[in-house]
């Protein structure tokens, strides 16, 4: 918080779910005492000179008009968009050159929404067995009760699961939809349907319902205030709040009983860790005088089972494909089955004719294949929408 030592920048893209994410994340180092914030924004797209361009320059000018008030108050920097990966010295060298320099247009708010709506919605899809309902048919026909949907932030995961949640909705199955990404975005795509019930993980409401539970539990159980005073000490442990959302996780996956259990995880490794510390578990409940859920019991031997599928999804680029490797990487140790791969968001199905998409889009190629050849085709391609796939749209992926 000594603004003569430190200085934090917070990082976005000009989309709306990663804008809400860096002023929600800015909101709370202010609340920590760190001010001393500046703000850049990456892949600022300036050039717009075919359909799906202008579609997004319009989309990215709507989303920086959603700015939250903490982040416009900050010092602010842009990166124009680059086409080609940022990987090695030279390529850095290259996005920082001050080719682009200088403010964007003047947001013109009717403009950008006239030019999203005049879009050609012109499919430009991959192949049959490389669409997001080849997997969704096979999810339907192998009859799996826990599908996740895992890998690095903003990838679009939570698309992907509410996609996937309206395509088996549309066969008939009954889902729950839910998430543990603390960013919970869920009712920012889908609002509950016919068939689709949804849910999010609280982190503090679930370790405020736990440490209630255990400590009613203790004074049920005629335990001494003395002891009691040593629990509310041992609640208090940042292994408790682990406890709490293993025990929430467990029960969500508890609903595959009945319906099918969709969940848009968070970007980072922590479930994966919950999954592994079983015995951690069992350790800290008996510390703390808490009790394990048969739901708890039940966890591991049906995420390791036929019923679970693990979608990893992922973009065409360097960096997204590489950190989906490692998380199937700790899939595998942790012998949970991870056969399935999405790639959102891609450029290379779009029929740009701009130069830096076409860039970006040709250096797509070599990691579509990579995965390709890495999954034995168990792929699912989707193209870059100019607008942001939500509600009815979904089962257009």
């Amino acid at each position: 918080s000594d603004q003569r030592q430190t200085t934090l920048l917070l990082v976005t893209r000009p989309e709306e779910a990663p804008i809400k994410e860096a002023g929600r994340a800015s909101q709370e180092l202010l609340s920590l005492g760190v001010h001393n914030q500046q703000f850049i924004i990456n892949g600022m797209l300036w050039e717009h000179d075919d359909k799906i361009t202008n579609g997004w320059y319009a989309k990215q000018q709507k989303a920086l008009s959603t700015l939250p008030a903490t982040l416009n108050r900050l010092p602010v920097y842009e990166i124009p968009l680059r086409p080609y990966n940022i990987t090695g010295l030279n390529s850095i060298r290259a996005m920082l050159a001050e080719d682009n320099a200088g403010a964007w247009p003047a947001f013109d708010a009717n403009k950008a929404e006239a030019v999203l709506h005049t879009i050609s919605q012109e499919d430009f899809t991959a192949k049959d067995d490389q669409k997001l309902s080849h997997i969704t048919d096979h999810l339907y026909a192998e009859n799996k009760r826990v599908i996740f949907t895992m890998g690095k932030g903003g990838v679009g995961k939570t698309t992907i699961a509410a996609a996937i949640a309206c395509g088996l909705a549309k066969k008939g199955r009954q889902v729950h939809l839910t998430t543990t990404d603390p960013a919970a975005h869920l009712n920012f795509v889908l609002k509950e349907t016919a068939g689709i019930t949804m849910s999010h993980i609280d982190e503090q409401e679930e370790l405020k319902k736990y440490q209630e539970e255990v400590l009613m539990n203790a004074r049920a159980n005629g335990i001494s205030e003395a002891d009691i005073a040593y629990i509310q000490e041992d609640l208090r442990s940042p292994c408790t709040q682990e406890i709490a959302v293993f025990r929430a996780f467990a029960q969500l996956v508890e609903k595959a009983d009945q319906q099918v259990v969709v969940i848009d995880t968070a970007p980072t490794g922590h479930t994966l860790l919950l999954l592994e510390s079983t015995q951690s578990y069992s350790h800290e409940l008996k510390r703390t005088k808490g009790e394990t859920p048969d739901c708890v019991k039940r966890l591991l031997p049906r995420l390791k089972s036929d019923e679970t599928e693990v979608l990893i999804v992922t973009l065409p680029e360097a960096t997204p494909v590489y950190e989906a490797l490692r998380l199937e990487e700790d899939l595998n140790r942790a012998r949970i089955p991870a056969s399935w791969w999405v790639i959102n968001q891609s450029l290379h199905l779009t029929k740009t004719t701009n130069e830096i998409l076409r860039g970006k889009a040709h250096s797509e190629v070599e990691w579509i294949h990579r995965i390709q050849t890495h999954s034995k085709g168990k792929f699912a391609l989707i193209p870059w929408h100019a607008e942001d796939v939500k509600g009815e749209m979904l089962l257009e992926l």
